[in-house]
């Protein structure tokens, strides 16, 4: 069974920052790719960014150049720094990782309003 520890969400004014990261614990042998989704009130959730093992990276085309994932590998841990914040950017986010099986995180709140 794998649990996941899921942090750093808020409220933030458009421009702004926030990090997110979410950490597994559990029976875990390998984690291979990493990823963030997001799902706005009223719409399909929508891959937000990965990272492979090998740590080869793709982003969806709304938030190429104002987020950046990253993991650890010892920590277990997948992060996504997120900048400029936009309003579009509101949704609940959740980590998923592929450990041999897909496995989501239960997400967490970020809202972007001034």
């Amino acid at each position: 069974q794998v649990q996941f520890v899921e942090s750093g969400g808020g409220v933030v004014q458009p421009g702004g920052s926030l990090t997110l990261s979410c950490s597994a614990s559990g029976s875990i042998f390998t984690i291979w790719t990493m990823d963030w989704y997001r799902q706005a009130p009223g719409k399909q959730r929508e891959s937000v960014a990965s990272i492979t093992r090998a740590g080869r990276i793709n982003y969806a085309d709304s938030v190429k150049g104002r987020f950046t994932i990253s993991r650890d590998n010892v920590k277990r841990t997948v992060y996504l720094q997120m900048n400029s914040l936009k309003p579009e950017d509101t949704a609940v986010y959740y980590c998923r990782m592929d450990v041999g099986s897909t496995v989501w995180g239960q997400g967490i709140q970020v809202t972007v309003s001034s």
